[in-house]
């Protein structure tokens, strides 16, 4: 009865770390395909013809059709880059540079990815539109409330995720020093 016990215990224990492990690859993922660059996540081998088998799984779960490797890559932040839920309620600023690309756009979505940006506003920000400071950093401001400068407005209440979308890209690909750097996100007040 005991060596029963023991091999029901040893299975339940075996069971529930590879489902935990299989839980924490297919959301989190950075160490298991996804690159994390900050509080942005990428998995650069979503566009390729053989996606290493987490990335595939992730792609499966999120019901995701990605860029092409050609076409470019796709960061997405949940966090702000002190590891605080993104909240709606918040205002936020993105600080800093974006790896070399030809061109980029800027969205912030709900849960579902449905576009939150205002009625009768852009549906996103894109790179050729963004007013730069002389050594070519970006000051982005995302929230419901005015801001001066480059402002991505959102409306409604609750979490949301930033994806930003670079086109023709050399992230992630060895060419080029300091082409891995990403904006923060730093939240400046929430009411």
């Amino acid at each position: 009865m005991r060596f029963v016990l023991r091999l029901l215990l040893t299975i339940a224990v075996a069971l529930g770390i590879g489902f935990g492990l299989s839980s924490f690859a297919l959301n989190d993922g950075r160490f298991f395909g996804g690159n994390s660059i900050g509080p942005w996540v990428s998995w650069p081998d979503a566009g390729t013809p053989q996606p290493n088998p987490y990335t595939r799984a992730h792609l499966v779960r999120e019901a995701a059709l990605p860029m092409g490797r050609a076409e470019g890559l796709q960061f997405i932040a949940t966090n702000d880059s002190e590891g605080r839920p993104l909240d709606r309620a918040c205002a936020y600023r993105l600080i800093g540079h974006v790896p070399v690309s030809t061109f980029w756009t800027l969205v912030a979505v709900d849960e579902n990815w449905i576009n939150l940006a205002a009625p009768n506003s852009e549906p996103a920000l894109r790179s050729s539109e963004i007013v730069r400071d002389n050594n070519g950093a970006i000051d982005i401001a995302v929230g419901t409330a005015l801001a001066a400068g480059n402002w991505l407005e959102i409306t409604g209440e609750g979490p949301f995720t930033l994806a930003l979308s670079l086109y023709d890209t050399t992230a992630f690909s060895g060419l080029g020093a300091g082409n891995d750097t990403m904006p923060v996100i730093l939240r400046r007040g929430c009411p």
